[in-house]
């Protein structure tokens, strides 16, 4: 059985960085690293400044780094809020 993709928003505190559908985010938080796939529980976590990997669906990554913030899962949907973050 085929997993759902993740839908994944990586916001900054004054635009969206980027957003689209994943099968992979893993993010520093201040509790460490933290990997989320498809199906993962419900989660709020403060993220420590640092890279925010995304594994898109066709194996191509994308990378953003980002400070201060937190990130948060629910029902596939990952949403990463950060003071700062940009691509890298």
């Amino acid at each position: 059985m085929a997993s759902s993709p993740l839908k994944v928003s990586v916001v900054s505190a004054d635009q969206e960085v980027w957003s689209g559908e994943a099968e992979m985010l893993v993010a520093r938080t201040v509790d460490g690293e933290i990997g989320i796939l498809s199906g993962h529980e419900p989660v709020l976590a403060i993220l420590a400044t640092g890279e925010v990997r995304v594994t898109l669906p066709g194996g191509e990554k994308i990378t953003a780094e980002a400070e201060d913030g937190f990130l948060s899962v629910e029902n596939n949907v990952i949403t990463v809020v950060a003071r700062n973050a940009h691509l890298v």
